[in-house]
């Protein structure tokens, strides 16, 4: 047995600790909302990532794993999408409090469509590679409803919580990736990596966390109504 991919969860889990400690988030009132979001979102990724390790695009590597499964998955993947979603939502929420300016949403629209832009055109350059359809597959959707089907409008707040989760997000993926607990077919990939990291992979999260960001706002909306 070998801990490496659980003592990388369990470092970064200190982060989402650290900042709910804070009282200002006001987590004990919040944490219903944070806590479905979270699961939920493990969940739904849980499918694709799946799917994935069956066709090979993604291996982990038995030698940096404890051996538990669930859903086919190791735990300690499960586990690190807990907790890179409870960075997330644990950063968006300090940087809310920290930053209560929201003038910046007017520009939000036109960043997601640039990224829109960004998603088709890796479709059209990648179509043939598994890892690149599925993860801007999953974002273009994410990002169309998102802005144009959904009314609470959090965006700016999402996108300037994303530039800062990258921060554990490198930490995790990247001891990860150099070790290597986990590698990706480079003939499913673009095959442009960022300290060992696939290109598609910061888009990969950047869905899982717009996911968790959106379920936390609806279910508080829901809530107030």
């Amino acid at each position: 047995m070998n801990y490496t991919y659980l003592f990388v969860d369990l470092g970064l889990l200190l982060i989402p600790v650290l900042l709910f400690s804070n009282k200002r988030l006001n987590f004990a009132n919040q944490s219903k909302f944070i806590i479905l979001a979270v699961l939920i979102n493990v969940f739904a990724f849980s499918v694709p990532t799946e799917f994935l390790t069956q066709l090979k695009v993604i291996v982990y590597n038995p030698p940096y794993l404890s051996g538990v499964t669930l859903w086919e998955l190791p735990v300690e993947e499960l586990l690190l999408s807990m907790v890179l979603s409870l960075c997330g939502l644990a950063i968006y929420l300090f940087l809310n409090i920290r930053f209560p300016g929201n003038g910046p949403e007017k520009y939000s629209l036109a960043l997601s469509n640039l990224l829109l832009g960004i998603c088709i055109a890796m479709l059209y350059f990648g179509h043939q590679k598994l890892y690149t359809v599925f993860t801007f597959s999953i974002l273009i959707v994410f990002l169309v409803y998102i802005e144009y089907v959904n009314k609470i409008r959090f965006m700016y707040r999402f996108y300037r919580a994303y530039m800062v989760s990258l921060i554990p997000f490198y930490i995790a993926y990247g001891v990860l990736t150099t070790a290597p607990a986990i590698q990706y077919t480079e003939e499913e990939t673009l095959n442009f990596n960022l300290v060992h990291i696939p290109f598609e992979s910061h888009f990969y999260f950047m869905a899982m966390l717009l996911l968790s960001i959106y379920l936390f706002e609806l279910f508080k909306s829901r809530a107030r109504s």
